[in-house]
Formats: structure tokens, sequence, C-alpha cells
């Protein structure tokens, strides 16, 4: 079946005027004439997106949204009308709907919000929503301390932000675990620190145990070469000034650091650390 909103691998059934025609066996779909090629023959499989065009019929795209059903992104509001507004999607003349009935607060042209993408039960058609708590949710948790994930900012909140993780649960991150800056909207990378009793996900931006120190010694060494082999820290540098260079806290810095040192690839002194003569 060939749904709304979504990816679908399918087969060219046929060649028309207007562009290719693809099956997933049961149903077909139109891939317009500007998403195909001259080498495009009957049989081929081509993965597209699929969604309602203006007049409700169904369209394929060898372009990729934002965002497709079941996942979130923040995304701008490109016009408003009195049913609702209508969001930037990534896609050549679709805009991704965003009903009055899914908005939260004053909702204005020119800003951007974290929303989620479903497929309306009634119409079909993929929407979007600002209720957020109605797709995204920890009644379960699949995580265990150490998995990384990836994370989309969603909110400010006053000890940190509240991020989406995998499109599926809600995950925070405190302001003592931030050394680098956070933007709404950002996709990230991170690691699970701790899952408590009531199913509350802590995440940490830095990887823990000898992992995070390669991971960590390999940006420090990129970020040395970056400044022309020498940057003004070192293991008694405060862990503000450490942060503010390095991206990293002052512990994570000194492993990387001694990775580097016994590794003969960096020299500390008190000036600062560089990079050694190869």
């Amino acid at each position: 079946m060939i749904l709304n909103g979504t990816y679908h691998t399918l087969t060219v059934s046929r060649i028309s005027d207007f562009g290719l025609y693809l099956t997933d066996g049961e149903s077909e779909v139109l891939l317009p004439n500007r998403y195909v090629s001259l080498e495009d023959k009957v049989g081929d499989t081509k993965e597209v997106f699929v969604y309602n065009d203006s007049e409700d019929r169904p369209v394929a795209t060898t372009e990729r949204p934002y965002a497709a059903v079941g996942e979130a992104d923040y995304m701008k509001v490109v016009d408003k009308t009195v049913h609702g507004a209508f969001l930037d999607w990534g896609l050549t003349g679709k805009d991704l709907f965003l009903p009055n009935r899914n908005m939260v607060g004053k909702v204005e042209p020119g800003q951007r919000y974290v929303v989620f993408v479903y497929r309306d039960k009634l119409s079909g058609r993929a929407v979007a929503t600002m209720l957020l708590r109605e797709h995204i949710s920890n009644d379960t948790v699949p995580y265990s301390k150490g998995d990384r994930v990836n994370i989309l900012v969603a909110l400010r909140t006053e000890k940190g932000y509240r991020v989406v993780i995998d499109n599926r649960h809600w995950g925070m991150i405190y302001d003592n675990q931030l050394f680098s800056p956070l933007r709404l909207g950002e996709r990230r990378e991170a690691w699970v620190r701790k899952i408590t009793e009531d199913n509350r996900i802590d995440l940490s931006l830095q990887q823990e145990g000898y992992d995070e120190v390669q991971a960590s010694a390999m940006r420090l060494g990129k970020l040395l070469h970056q400044a022309g082999g020498f940057l003004p820290i070192n293991d008694r540098s405060e862990p503000g000034l450490v942060a503010e260079k390095t991206g990293m806290s002052k512990k994570v810095f000194k492993r990387a650091a001694g990775y580097l040192m016994k590794r003969g690839a960096v020299a500390m002194d008190d000036r600062g650390i560089s990079l050694t003569e190869e």
C-alpha cells in the first residue's frame, strides 16, 4: 500500500507524457518528469517520497522533506490562514499544513517551531502538530546507559534543554553537561547518562569511557590543527576557558590531552598545549 507522507521503493510500471508511473504491485503513483532521467525504464526501482498535491492526488518525488511521517523537525512558517499555518517542508511547491487545532501558543510567519509529522486518520494526509506529547513519550524506554542516540533540541528550560530522542522519546541535557552551545532545532548525537525509575532519560553530549577518550583526542587534535598547532590552555586552566576553547569539560580535555601526549602527538607547558613536530 502506497501511503502518504513516507518513503517507498517502487517499480516503474509505465512511462507517460507526464512522467513515470510507479507501482507497489497494488496501486500506482506518478513521478513527474522533472524527477525523471532518460535512463529510466520500465522495471527499474526507485526510492521516492509520496505526498498529496494541491488537488489531493498522490504524487511521488525524489526530493527528501525535512521530516516524514513519524519524525520531528524544526520548521519555518511560510504562510498562515484562518484554518492554520503552512510550513516549509523542504519540497518544491509543497508546504506542510499545521492545523489550528495542533498549535501551541501564537504561531507567526517567519518563525520556526518544533513539530511532529503524522498521518491524519480522516484525510490520510501528512500534517504537522506542535502537540508533541501525543506522539512522543517515555512509557517504554528501549535504551541503556552509554547508548548513542540522535536528538533534536526542542525546548529550553530553567535547568537545560529538553530534546526529542530518535523521534520517539523525551530526553534532558542539563546545563552542567553543556560545554558547547546548543540551539533550538539543532540535531546532534548524544549518549545516555542515566535512566531513572520513572523513565526520565538524562543525556550527555560527550561519550563516556575509552571510546570517549579516543573521540575527544581526535577532536582536540583537529582543533589544534585548525588553530595553527597551539591552544593557550593546559591542565591547570579554568574549566570555563577549557570549555570555551574546546567545547569539552576540563576532565575530558585532560584525558584527551593525556592520550595524545602518551603517543607523542602533543606537548604541554605553562603556555598551553601544542602539536609536536612530525
